[in-house]
């Protein structure tokens, strides 16, 4: 398998018709090229997501929906999303579509040889957003500031779902967090791990359907609790994350794969 696209879904009800729209003529397209898979993850969704991703997609070629029990964060979906993907480059994408998925093409071209992972970055200078609530945007660009201080000045935006990875670091960057400080930590420990990221500027949308499940003072705790740690780290006082042992795709317990 060349691609696996992995799309966590918690309580998305609301979205699955847009990822049919917008979604699948993108798979489409990239098939002609290249052998590609999408793996869905209903994270434990209360509100018919999952019945509605198997009638909608699930029955298309290389489309699987991998389901939780319960819901157990946007973390632990992609730690699920990439237990099962295959490919040699595996992308995550908002189920919301607030990255328009035809950008999927540029995280692809941006992802060249010596470029272990690229991130969709809206904080860039030449990315920006679109009818986005302000206190959001002011949160995620406070924690990519720290960020950027404690890792790499020269990467903007390190909280974006919207990224692409070559199979070498889903395979051994660890990551703890189930939550959304998810995507700071794996983008955190491939640097400490000595992996190359690169940005793709994008204008982030508004969502437009449906509510962000984002809990903003649990999220704001959490990149205070793992900068300290990252300090410690940069001081010396603490050793970075070890790698972890590459493993096969495989379905993890709790979750239940359904081909399509």
């Amino acid at each position: 398998m060349d691609l696996s696209i992995v799309v966590p879904c918690f309580n998305e009800a609301d979205n699955v018709g847009l990822l049919a729209k917008e979604l699948l003529p993108v798979v489409e397209g990239l098939r002609r090229e290249r052998t590609t898979e999408l793996i869905l993850v209903d994270d434990g969704s209360t509100d018919g997501t999952g019945d509605l991703l198997e009638s909608a997609l699930g029955r298309y070629p290389d489309v699987r929906v991998v389901r939780h029990e319960r819901n157990r964060g946007l973390g632990a979906a992609i730690r699920t999303g990439f237990a099962h993907a295959a490919g040699d480059v595996v992308i995550t994408a908002e189920s919301d579509a607030t990255a328009p998925f035809h950008l999927i093409r540029r995280l692809l071209e941006l992802l060249e040889p010596g470029v272990d992972m690229v991130i969709a970055s809206y904080h860039h200078p030449e990315g920006g957003s679109e009818n986005v609530p302000r206190y959001r945007i002011v949160l995620s660009k406070s924690a990519s500031f720290m960020y950027r201080v404690l890792l790499d000045w020269r990467i903007y935006t390190y909280t974006c779902l919207f990224r692409a990875y070559r199979r070498r670091v889903v395979a051994t960057v660890p990551f703890e967090s189930d939550g959304f400080l998810s995507q700071a930590e794996l983008v955190a420990n491939a640097l400490l791990g000595g992996f190359v990221v690169r940005e793709l500027p994008f204008t982030l949308r508004v969502r437009r359907n449906g509510t962000s499940k984002a809990r903003i003072a649990r999220i704001v705790a959490s990149h205070l609790r793992f900068q300290g740690k990252l300090l410690l780290i940069r001081l010396g006082l603490r050793r970075p994350p070890e790698p972890l042992p590459a493993v096969s795709p495989q379905i993890l317990p709790g979750a239940k794969a359904i081909a399509g």
